[in-house]
């Protein structure tokens, strides 16, 4: 069945455009609202977070107008992380959690995560029922005026989200003596972050926390991380950790100002936590997207890897299947599910940290556990409804795998919440992954 209005993540666009519009969230919020009132005497509850954009504030109220409107009780937690509203959603036994964010996009855009009172992001099912009930009529089944939702403002939700994060790093332990250096990409961690590691004993010098609703992940954060690398040299700190907008992914600077991405995280913790026997399988779950350099390194250490589609929700799906306590994805979602229940940039981070702590030794010595196969992501924009349909794109596709044959690998996808085509290929010869690349970004660009 097609989707109108969830994409792999949520709702997504740009603010005060479908879908993202006040109407569609007030929709929204009455969809979801009359899903989850699952009927008894008892109030029913949802809890809402947002990140630091301009528009978060158009949509959060159409969110409360339409949850109240149904009978559901509100909770509005203002600025907090992502893994956090998961977090709350199961602390405070709210029947449904929701985000407010678009990630790492830019302030233009906005989106809505959901969350059931599970804490996890909700199956492909049920976000398929709550559009089915977005577009019938507005009148039905909305609340007598004695039964309408209220809703409040909480001032704690922070700092409970800080005491939760804190207890994930090893007891007995501190960061006593560390220079971090944390880019919160002026975002829903501005405040949480540079929070949760003071009060773990690092000396902490901040970046990306003077957020003004404009400029959320604008030239900060996880996918530009020049200001945090130039943060790192500049205080000779220990380590660089760069959030997202909503701070459910993070990539890391080492002490030397090199990136280190998402897999060479899910090999550290990994290899770590098999040595301390906590990995509840003896794998990890990343997705199609992961380079073949992690995969073959964890068979050196005994470890399986499980690839899963493209996103956290995805990853996470095929953790609980499978049994798995370890996931994410080389974008930097890592999943810790003893912790939390979807991808937690400082609470990964906080991994890397332990490591450091107990080793004694610096990061550019510890995270980089393995040598990357050649690989490169080129995004391509587009305007036509279906480029991949296209005859000459799938011709340049089939001609160029079976070029590549055993020796390389492609991934080709449409993004679930940018109107992109992402193209990666991975080749043990740096030159045909660069001409493999190439050739299917040029056939997708030519094919509007």
């Amino acid at each position: 069945m097609s989707r109108k209005y969830f994409g792999t993540d949520g709702i997504r666009g740009t603010a005060n455009t479908p879908p993202m519009t006040p109407e569609i969230a007030m929709r929204l919020g009455m969809a979801a609202g009359k899903y989850f009132r699952r009927g008894g005497a008892r109030r029913h509850s949802v809890v809402i977070g947002k990140d630091t954009r301009l528009s978060g504030y158009m949509i959060e109220p159409a969110l409360v107008a339409g949850f109240t409107s149904v009978g559901m009780d509100v909770t509005l937690f203002g600025p907090l992380p992502t893994p956090g509203v998961a977090m709350m959603t199961t602390s405070l036994r709210a029947d449904l959690g929701v985000m407010i964010s678009a990630s790492h996009n830019a302030f233009e855009d906005n989106g809505i995560k959901l969350f059931g009172p599970d804490g996890y992001k909700l199956s492909d099912k049920i976000e398929l029922e709550i559009e089915s009930r977005m577009d019938r009529a507005l009148d039905d089944k909305l609340a007598a005026p004695s039964d309408l939702g209220r809703a409040r403002r909480i001032d704690d939700a922070q700092a409970r989200y800080v005491e939760i994060v804190k207890a994930t790093f090893p007891r007995g332990m501190r960061l006593s003596g560390l220079r971090v250096c944390v880019d919160c990409a002026n975002g829903a961690a501005y405040r949480v972050a540079p929070t949760a590691l003071y009060e773990l004993g690092a000396e902490v010098f901040p970046v990306g926390v003077t957020p003004d609703g404009f400029n959320i992940n604008r030239e900060v954060g996880s996918t530009d991380t020049l200001a945090l690398r130039d943060a790192v040299l500049k205080y000779r700190a220990d380590i660089g950790i760069a959030l997202d907008g909503d701070a459910d992914r993070c990539i890391l600077i080492d002490e030397k100002g090199e990136e280190i991405d998402g897999d060479q995280l899910i090999g550290l913790i990994a290899k770590h936590w098999q040595e301390r026997d906590l990995l509840a399988r003896k794998g990890v779950v990343t997705t199609v997207m992961s380079n073949l350099g992690l995969e073959k390194y964890l068979k050196t250490i005994g470890l399986k890897l499980e690839r899963s589609g493209v996103g956290d929700r995805y990853v996470v799906e095929k953790m609980r299947q499978g049994g798995y306590n370890l996931g994410g994805e080389q974008s930097g979602h890592i999943v810790l599910s003893d912790y939390t229940t979807t991808g937690d940039g400082l609470i990964a981070a906080l991994q890397a940290l332990a490591v450091m702590v107990e080793t004694g030794k610096p990061l550019s010595e510890v995270a980089y556990v393995f040598d990357p196969v050649p690989q490169k992501l080129v995004n391509v924009r587009y305007a036509s409804e279906a480029p991949l349909d296209n005859e000459t794109v799938k011709e340049t596709i089939a001609a160029v795998e079976k070029r590549l044959g055993q020796s390389g690998r492609l991934v080709i996808r449409k993004s679930g919440t940018e109107p992109l085509i992402r193209v990666m290929a991975e080749a043990e010869n740096a030159g045909d992954m660069e001409k493999a690349v190439n050739e299917i970004a040029d056939a997708v660009r030519a094919a509007g």
